[in-house]
């Protein structure tokens, strides 16, 4: 890897030191490195002792081997779900609270050095693709890291769902909203809603109801080879929204379906550690 691109929140001190110690770090060990246009002011004005290019993030996720991003799950996850697309693996570092997705924490550091050297792998993730149907159109397409969740949007209300999975009526759902989930995405929001928490490698989807309003409404697993189909079956909501990754909303109308199934992309992780995925796991829930 000859090229590396620093990502991170440029507006937060902190974060934005850790990302020039790792640009120095990768610049030291033989890396050329890049940031965003918009952080040129930023570099240049410091005294970080590297020199870089400044892109435009198209060229960013186009033009790099590696994308290094400091902060936490919600800022790797952007970038993850731009660089798959790209087939780029994304080194995380942690400058957030749990970090489920970094490899380094701040004092892990000095291990960037094992990248040059070619002591790291690269470890794959599923991703889901969604796309929402409707009057048998395909309107919107998407892709996600961690779930794609149907609610009512920012009020919490009640709302009726139907789930099938490749032609096949699975249920009915009263509740908050129902979760879609990777396995990479089953530590997060399905987690809180008391979905199962699912090794990395496993080839599924974690289907979970939010506060259903059925004590037969439970989490469900399926193959990742599924087709899931969820259906807007509400009469009194003219369309719910369908989150992405807590990121991307798209609006699903009345009978309109979000249809929900693996994604042709891969996450990709550059792994330095060895795999300890339990007893980091482990760690983390008792961090909460």
């Amino acid at each position: 890897m000859k090229r590396v691109a620093l990502i991170t929140n440029f507006r937060v001190p902190d974060k934005v030191e850790t990302a020039f110690a790792a640009a120095k770090l990768f610049s030291e060990n033989g890396m050329s490195l890049s940031f965003p246009i918009h952080a040129r002011e930023l570099v240049e004005g410091s005294a970080a002792g590297f020199e870089a290019e400044f892109l435009p993030y198209q060229r960013i996720y186009s033009e790099s081997d590696l994308i290094a991003v400091v902060g936490g799950d919600g800022t790797i996850l952007d970038a993850v779900r731009q660089a798959a697309v790209k087939e780029i693996p994304v080194l995380g570092i942690n400058r957030g609270r749990l970090g489920y997705m970094a490899e380094l924490e701040l004092s892990e550091l000095p291990l960037i050095a094992e990248i040059s050297r070619g002591n790291y792998r690269i470890e794959t993730r599923s991703m889901l693709h969604v796309e929402l149907i409707s009057d048998g159109r395909t309107v919107q397409t998407c892709i996600a890291l961690n779930d794609a969740v149907v609610t009512n949007g920012s009020v919490a209300r009640i709302v009726d769902l139907q789930l099938s999975e490749s032609g096949t009526v699975v249920g009915n759902y009263r509740s908050d909203g129902l979760i879609v989930a990777t396995p990479t995405g089953s530590t997060a929001y399905s987690l809180s809603a008391g979905g199962p928490i699912a090794d990395p490698r496993a080839p599924i989807f974690v289907v979970t109801p939010v506060c259903a309003h059925s004590f037969a409404a439970r989490p469900m697993i399926f193959p990742d080879t599924s087709r899931l189909e969820i259906r807007n079956t509400s009469q009194r909501e003219p369309y719910l929204v369908v989150s992405v990754d807590g990121k991307t909303n798209l609006r699903l109308g009345r009978n309109d379906i979000a249809v929900i199934t693996r994604s042709e992309y891969r996450a990709r992780f550059i792994r330095i550690k060895p795999s300890r995925f339990y007893p980091d796991l482990a760690k983390k829930l008792e961090s909460v």
